[in-house]
């Protein structure tokens, strides 16, 4: 009896990877950030090890977790890539990024996962400026884009573009997606507070 009982759980195992063995707690909220934590540090591996589709690196359960909290496996292999790349953006970044988007999809999408995709095609070019500042441009749709879940596989909020903004302006990746929140409708209010932060 025992032994039939392991043999069942080793082959959940073998076939769901240790979620299974998770809890199933009520916390849905509380322990957020452990379990975001536990995938990524999952991702990061398995990309170290040269796994890159995105589509195997979580079980059935851990896909259900992200989907649930209005995460993507594409997001956190976007994560692992360039963490095995140079370290960056880091795990607390990405969880400061992902708190965000969380809060957007629960408490403004209800929830739901959004049908619409972001054109990447009708983007500013990269070299765009306004009021003289280079990349702005681009990355308020796409902030708006990870804002809403609308991003496509192609792109990356916070990638090494993003980032070399971030870091020339003096800005935390989830500082300005809550910006692009709080100003939506009103690009002309996240131009006027970039240029102020710029300016020191």
């Amino acid at each position: 009896m025992i032994l039939r009982r392991l043999d069942r759980l080793l082959t959940r195992l073998l076939l769901h990877g240790f979620s299974v063995l998770w809890p199933k707690s009520s916390m849905k909220h509380y322990d957020f950030a452990d379990q975001f934590r536990a995938l990524y540090d999952k991702a990061v591996k398995i990309y170290a090890s040269g796994q890159t589709d995105a589509g195997t690196y979580f079980a059935p359960a851990e896909t259900a977790f992200l989907a649930a909290n209005g995460l993507t496996a594409q997001a956190m292999y976007d994560y692992a890539e360039d963490h095995n790349n140079g370290g960056e953006p880091g795990y607390d970044r990405a969880l400061a990024i992902e708190l965000v988007r969380r809060d957007y999809f629960l408490n403004v999408q209800g929830g739901k996962t959004s049908t619409q995709v972001l054109d990447e095609t009708k983007m500013p070019a990269k070299s765009d400026a306004v009021q003289g500042i280079e990349w702005l441009p681009r990355l308020i749709p796409k902030t708006k884009a990870k804002l809403r879940g609308e991003l496509p596989g192609s792109l990356m909020y916070c990638c090494g573009g993003d980032r070399r903004f971030f870091k020339q302006h003096d800005i935390n990746p989830a500082e300005f997606l809550s910006l692009v929140w709080r100003s939506e409708g009103n690009d002309a209010a996240v131009v006027d507070w970039v240029v102020r932060r710029s300016k020191g």
